[in-house]
């Protein structure tokens, strides 16, 4: 899969389980980052979703980000 994607979660959160599956599965590998203990993650995250801590936030190579994408919005950013 072209790029790796960085995924920001926590350890509660079920849809950031689902899609982390979801990745395994289709073969796109990604860096996972726990907002819960990384200050700076979670800073990152509440300023491209407007001030909340939306998990799974996804970070692409082109620096774009989404908060909880579906699988395949995933692949259609990375070009899959």
């Amino acid at each position: 899969m072209a790029g790796t994607v960085t995924m920001y979660s926590t350890t509660w959160c079920g849809y950031c389980r689902r899609l982390k599956g979801q990745m395994d599965r289709e073969g796109i590998a990604y860096t996972e980052v726990n907002i819960e203990h990384d200050p700076e993650a979670a800073a990152f995250v509440e300023k491209v979703n407007n001030g909340n801590q939306l998990v799974p936030t996804v970070l692409f190579p082109d620096g774009s980000a989404l908060p909880n994408p579906s699988i395949a919005k995933v692949k259609a950013v990375l070009g899959a």
